[in-house]
């Protein structure tokens, strides 16, 4: 899993990030992007296919192994069945 995110201090976490999904990669991996206005767009590749909640699970999953957190902490808050997600980080 390559990953380009040091998020080792916690103190420095966002608690909202903008997200896009890519279900079906060859690999995982989350890659940060900043736009021209400056906002931080996060591109979060899984391996599940997006079917019943899987792509969202894996992606749950995968943030949570990434900041070191519970997956129960990592809440999706907007767009549950759209590529470009909301989620909530709760420490």
């Amino acid at each position: 899993m390559k990953n380009e995110l040091d998020w080792s201090d916690k103190n420095k976490l966002p608690d909202t990030l903008r997200i896009k999904v890519t279900a079906g990669a060859k690999s995982e991996r989350i890659k940060k992007e900043v736009g021209a206005d400056g906002a931080i767009l996060y591109k979060i590749y899984v391996t599940a296919p997006p079917e019943d909640g899987k792509a969202n699970a894996a992606v749950i999953k995968l943030l949570a192994k990434t900041i070191g957190i519970s997956k129960s902490s990592i809440r999706i808050t907007k767009g549950h069945t759209s590529r470009e997600k909301t989620i909530k980080i709760k420490l």
